[in-house]
């Protein structure tokens, strides 16, 4: 409690204000090194998780920088703990007997005071919720990247059944791609020969015309029918060998 008489209270106030001060001063820099340490988790974390190849350790269980967070948090816990202490004395001092209950000045400091024990604590309960919130997202991601190297590391049968299906995948589609170029060639070699079958009746017609009228030419245009048929067997064999020998090769 206060001491008695006014030098005495003076004397009082003032070691109040001035383990306030010292406190204050303390939480301001465990405050600052504790912000530096959350902005700099994720990246040293991810450095850890690349150089720790184990399978049974999670990436960041015992990690130096939850070393340092648990210790530092306990820290700033408890020198808010005696920051708040402090000012609950000096809130007693200020309604303690001897003391004018109008002095502005008093109440200002100790106002003061409050708001700067206030924003501390703000902040230190904003930079933990941070820092765990990282630490979560880090954990997963060092997860994942377990069930990935544990994937990479294991017999390689699945790695080789893929590798299989995706052969297997293109194969197909080279011979879908070889199928669709024999049916266009066939639609072609049919227009083809649609249009000179179209040529050579308007040819024969007018052939016939001169038949009757020359038996000469008559017999020369038997001739060119049987060669024409035997043509026509010829082309249609060749066609129909070269598209049998196209669907072999798309389907071996």
């Amino acid at each position: 409690m206060a001491a008695t008489g006014t030098g005495g209270s003076s004397n009082y106030w003032e070691d109040l204000r001035k383990q306030a001060r010292q406190l204050e001063n303390e939480l301001d820099l465990k405050l600052v090194s504790f912000s530096k340490l959350c902005t700099s988790y994720s990246h040293n974390s991810a450095r850890e998780g690349r150089r720790d190849s184990s399978d049974t350790t999670p990436l960041l269980n015992g990690s130096s920088q939850d070393r340092m967070f648990e210790t530092m948090a306990v820290e700033i816990e408890q020198l808010l703990g005696k920051l708040t202490g402090i000012n609950d004395k000096m809130a007693e001092y200020t309604n303690s007997a001897g003391v004018p209950s109008l002095n502005a000045a008093l109440m200002h400091t100790l106002q003061r005071h409050r708001d700067i024990l206030q924003d501390y604590t703000h902040e230190f309960h904003k930079t933990k919720a941070n820092f765990l919130a990282i630490r979560e997202r880090e954990n997963l991601m060092g997860s994942v990247r377990k069930d990935i190297e544990s994937y990479k590391s294991g017999s390689g049968v699945n790695n080789r059944r893929t590798e299989l299906f995706l052969k297997e995948h293109e194969h197909l589609r080279n011979s879908d791609r070889l199928i669709e170029e024999t049916i266009s060639i066939a639609m072609a070699t049919k227009e083809n020969m649609t249009s000179q079958r179209g040529m050579l009746k308007s040819i024969q017609s007018k052939m016939n015309t001169l038949a009757n009228r020359f038996p000469a030419v008559n017999n020369l245009i038997q001739r060119l029918n049987l060669r024409k048929r035997r043509d026509s067997l010829i082309l249609g064999g060749v066609i129909g060998i070269c598209t049998i020998l196209l669907l072999l090769y798309a389907f071996r």
